[in-house]
């Protein structure tokens, strides 16, 4: 029923937007994401984002999972977990398959909460299976 919590490796990490960093426009990035600075725009990521606690966001986020100790101001639409840790703050509406909401974090918006793709792929796949295999 639960789940085990996916631990970031620090030492895995593609893509570090620096404490003294300043980027503006559309990122997008592949592996797993850590912004320490300020970020402006949208941020596109097929895999995981860590915003670090001076982590300063304006910007819709989409991503896998999504941890947050900083500020994110816009909305975010994330695949699995969004993990707001105790000094996060985020003002958008989220789109999520699990929240997790740290004690003393801040959240306005409004939360819409969907089954994991992950999960509705299997299921697909199962359903598409039995009717190739009725067909026959």
């Amino acid at each position: 029923m639960f789940k085990k919590k996916e631990e970031f490796d620090p030492t895995k990490i593609d893509t570090i937007v620096g404490k003294d960093s300043d980027f503006e426009g559309k990122l997008t990035a592949k592996g797993i994401l850590r912004i320490d600075g300020k970020v402006s725009g949208e941020i596109i990521s097929t895999g995981n984002v860590l915003i670090g606690e001076s982590g300063s966001v304006e910007a819709n986020i989409k991503a896998k999972n999504l941890t947050v100790s900083g500020t994110i101001v816009g909305d975010v639409e994330v695949e699995g977990l969004l993990d707001l840790l105790p000094s996060a703050k985020l003002i958008g509406d989220i789109k999520v398959a699990s929240l997790e909401v740290g004690d003393g974090a801040i959240f306005k918006g409004n939360c819409e909460m969907n089954e994991e793709q992950s999960s509705s792929k299997k299921n697909n796949n199962k359903d598409s299976n039995k009717k190739t295999q009725s067909s026959n």
